[in-house]
């Protein structure tokens, strides 16, 4: 068994990355990406701290977390739609051969990032319902859509593809026709998916896709992006969700984020059976997996609450509702323990090579 090997978040590219293991084949990396909020105090407030993230060609990164980690906000930014009172301080991008200063997102007379948004990276929104003009049939916003970044596209050749998507998610294609008020809350967040690939994008960044749909649409939705990740129509896929139980059954890879920050990151099914850090572990046993045991299974509430990001506690963020809490995890932040593919931020997982966190930690 090889020594684990610990070293900071900005690592040098011969070392694994939080989200995928640092070898060829990588479509997105993104690394010290630290994006904040401008607060009426005149205090920002950190809601991505120095996050490095990677996805693999081809794969679907799982990225969990309670609300308010940060997931959304790091969604916002590696789609580079950061706008006031967000504002990104730092970070940089490699996707598809083409690297990104991010920091620049925050200069309003910067245009540079334009063409990657849709066509590059491509993000299906949690607010279906407000994604949609309330002034435009569908049919007209999608040709706009792929018109403002081929000028050439026919509205025959847009809404042919358009149709094709709807076909996928199972959908009428007189929905073209329609009003974004004429439609449910499930077919809105439906037509926005159908929207938000239309350029192919080489990323799709999706937060929360399947939060306003019932059972069969959900699979419908999970279905088409799994189909078009495998057709290589995207090339990658990061799933933001509260469900765990839908991430296990869809992604790859795992991210586990907490307060600002990727606390363990690494193949799905480790991640499932093998949690190494104790908020991991904790949010495994918060949830209802749909299996056998589900009957029988206790589920437990992670004690206390997520910090305040304006004033987060030193060393370890997790160590106040942490049970496996130690006395260096209050004073110095933990570094990247890097095992194999799968990596871990916390200094219990560093004095416990290889070991899975106890399921009692969560159950006292």
């Amino acid at each position: 068994m090889s020594t684990p090997q610990s070293s900071s978040p900005g690592l040098p590219s011969s070392e694994p990355l939080p989200g995928g293991p640092a070898v060829s084949g990588i479509l997105m990396r993104a690394t010290n990406v630290t994006s904040v909020y401008a607060a009426d105090s005149g205090q920002d407030v950190p809601a991505v701290d120095n996050v490095t993230v990677e996805v693999p060609e081809g794969k679907i990164l799982g990225l969990a977390g309670e609300s308010g980690c940060g997931k959304t906000t790091l969604g916002s930014t590696l789609a580079m739609i950061a706008n006031p009172p967000l504002y990104v301080v730092a970070g940089r991008m490699e996707i598809d051969g083409q690297e990104i200063d991010l920091s620049t997102l925050s200069k309003s007379s910067n245009q540079r990032h334009r063409p990657y948004r849709g066509a590059t990276v491509s993000l299906l929104p949690q607010g279906a319902m407000n994604a949609i003009s309330p002034t435009l049939r569908i049919r007209d916003l999608v040709v706009d859509v792929m018109r403002a970044h081929n000028r050439s596209t026919t509205k025959a050749e847009a809404l042919d593809r358009a149709s094709d998507r709807l076909k996928m998610l199972e959908m009428p294609t007189r929905v073209l026709d329609s009003y974004a008020h004429q439609l449910s809350g499930g077919m809105k967040q439906r037509m926005v998916t159908v929207i938000s690939t239309l350029l192919n994008p080489a990323l799709l960044i999706a937060d929360e896709p399947t939060s306003a749909l019932d059972v069969s649409s959900q699979k419908a939705l999970i279905e088409m992006l799994l189909a078009m990740v495998e057709a290589r129509i995207m090339r990658g896929v990061i799933f933001i969700t509260h469900d765990l139980p839908v991430l296990s059954m869809v992604t790859d890879r795992l991210a586990i984020m907490y307060a600002g920050k990727i606390v363990e990151a690494g193949p799905t099914e480790e991640l499932v059976h093998n949690a190494r850090h104790p908020y991991t572990s904790a949010l495994l046993s918060s949830v209802l997996d749909p299996t056998q045991e589900t009957r029988t299974k206790h589920v437990f509430g992670i004690p206390g609450s997520p910090p305040n990001l304006a004033n987060p506690p030193s060393g370890c963020r997790f160590h106040p509702r942490c049970k496996f809490a130690m006395p260096e995890c209050s004073v110095k932040e933990p570094e990247y323990l890097h095992e194999r593919d799968h990596s871990v931020a916390c200094w219990w997982a560093n004095e416990h090579a290889f070991e899975t966190v106890p399921m009692e930690v969560n159950q006292a």
